[in-house]
């Protein structure tokens, strides 16, 4: 029985070098948009293949691979992951990285003359959001899928790009959110969130569900106003109040969590199950019928959880507890960096800071 947690207790985590989720050593994110159409691919690409776990709680998912990631199944590693948007069609974008992936050579060997990439993914719904969808039969997924995984690198901005390009977040404007956090001089967990919820990610007078939670270790103001700080957010307001119930059928919030640590699948699994209370402090509701949130994790095992096996559920309680503050804050950057696009004003138009 593990009894010693004053070293563990004694340790404040912190926002790690870029404060993003590539400060996971071993990680590339690459970005494609298309503004006529507004919308977007982003493409998380590990320099090996990567265990990767999977907890999709919401009610209304669109993924493709997620049940070839279950503990039991032949694959145990995802050779990238896609979230995109363009709901049904932006499935595609995953087969345009499979393509390209595959022709250099990666994947998972079958004897065949071509190997077979493992690329989980997840979309959100942006078909609405006013742009040029008259794609006809040629959606341009497959081709922006391509172009992110191309581009791939260590550094990336936030707020319009890939998969955040066209959401919206309750009554603002959505966008891609990242953030990671360090104790001591290691990173344990990076997180990587497209957020396009039904819910809100703040209250009416603008205040973040997640601010309270990530305060002590917010890095450089990553989200929220100095003037609102320590203000509780007003949660006797309806839970519906600031969402996007006119359009009750396009949202969704997706995301990567990367770890280090030498996770199982079903590990990796767990961490995603925890990772999903992130989600929860951070948008009010969550997790509706009208919401398709998924949370990979990816564990690069460049790490061991813990120094014994005896040691690795407590480790394990440690990681998910801080992919669900992670998330929480990847959550509200994605609103803090975004901007208006059309008639969607962004948390900046509406309430400053």
């Amino acid at each position: 029985m593990i009894t010693d947690l004053d070293p563990l207790l004694s340790l404040s985590p912190r926002a790690g070098a870029r404060n993003l989720i590539t400060d996971v050593a071993g990680l590339r994110v690459g970005h494609a948009v298309d503004e006529a159409a507004r919308t977007g691919v982003s493409v998380i690409v590990p320099d090996a293949p990567a265990v990767v776990g999977v907890s999709v709680p919401g009610g209304g998912p669109g993924t493709r691979e997620t049940d070839a990631l279950q503990p039991g199944t032949l694959v145990d590693k995802a050779d990238a992951i896609v979230l995109s948007g363009g709901s049904v069609y932006g499935l595609d974008a995953a087969s345009g990285v499979t393509a390209a992936m595959g022709a250099q050579g990666k994947g998972f060997p079958t004897g065949a003359p071509v190997p077979s990439p493992i690329v989980p993914a997840a979309i959100l719904f942006d078909v609405a959001n006013g742009g040029d969808k008259t794609w006809g039969e040629t959606p341009p997924y497959a081709a922006l899928g391509r172009a992110a995984y191309q581009q791939a690198s260590e550094g990336f901005a936030l707020g319009n790009i890939g998969a955040g390009y066209g959401a919206q977040a309750g009554q603002l404007k959505g966008g891609l959110g990242s953030a990671s956090t360090q104790i001591g001089t290691r990173v344990k967990v990076g997180a990587l969130i497209a957020a396009n919820p039904l819910g809100s990610l703040v209250d009416a007078a603008g205040r973040f569900w997640a601010q309270p939670l990530a305060l002590p270790f917010e890095a450089q103001l990553e989200f929220g106003r100095p003037d609102l700080a320590g203000q509780p957010c007003d949660a006797s307001a309806h839970p519906f109040a600031n969402t996007k119930l006119a359009g009750a059928l396009g949202n969704t919030i997706i995301g990567v969590v990367a770890v280090a640590a030498d996770l199982s699948v079903a590990e990796a699994k767990r961490v995603a199950i925890m990772a999903q209370d992130g989600l929860a402090r951070a948008v009010r509701p969550i997790h509706t019928p009208f919401d398709g949130d998924c949370l990979f994790v990816l564990a690069t095992g460049a790490e061991p959880l813990s120094e014994t096996q005896d040691q690795r559920p407590l480790a394990l309680a440690e990681l998910g507890a801080l992919a669900a503050d992670c998330v929480a804050r990847a959550s509200a950057r994605a609103i803090w960096h975004a901007r208006q696009i059309g008639d969607c004003l962004a948390y900046h138009d509406q309430f400053g800071g």
